[in-house]
């Protein structure tokens, strides 16, 4: 068995979403983007809280630059932000329950941002998969992402 490495998972910036909300449906529709009211739970993570939002609540629907090196592996997609979010705290080796829930794409990227490794896991079996990846020392970074809606989830890296 692989011991467990030391990770810390990142959530994207609160500030690179608070803005959003005093924009009107047809700002945000100019932007490509579109506020959302939570009709169901889980279904709507949101990736600045680390948590599912509530039936009821605001959210804003975006296109967001999630890998944004200059190599091939430049990436953005759809992402939630929560009205009411607070950007995450984590410890190391915190899961947080929105992650933990789903079955999950783990990406392996090098200093480059070109990805090494990778693999598929059910959210609750994270830990034994990101010790594996990061016991490649090529490995600078992972990123999860949602393997069945495919949308970016967070960053982990080695704490």
């Amino acid at each position: 068995m692989i011991a467990t490495v030391p990770f810390r998972i990142s959530p994207l910036p609160l500030d690179a979403f608070a803005a959003l909300f005093e924009l009107s449906d047809a700002e945000l529709a100019t932007r490509g983007m579109r506020r959302i009211v939570a009709d169901s739970k889980p279904g709507y993570p949101c990736r600045v809280s680390l948590v599912d939002a509530e039936v009821g609540e605001r959210v804003i629907l975006l296109p967001y630059a999630h890998h944004t090196g200059p190599g091939p592996y430049r990436s953005s997609g759809p992402v939630f932000a929560r009205e009411a979010a607070r950007e995450a705290r984590l410890g190391v080796n915190e899961v947080p329950e929105s992650v933990r829930a789903r079955l999950l794409s783990v990406r392996g990227y090098d200093r480059e941002g070109i990805m090494v490794a990778s693999d598929v896991t059910e959210g609750r079996s994270l830990e034994g998969v990101v010790s594996r990846l990061f016991s490649d020392e090529r490995v600078d970074y992972l990123h999860l992402h949602n393997a069945r809606a495919g949308c970016y989830s967070c960053r982990v890296d080695r704490a």
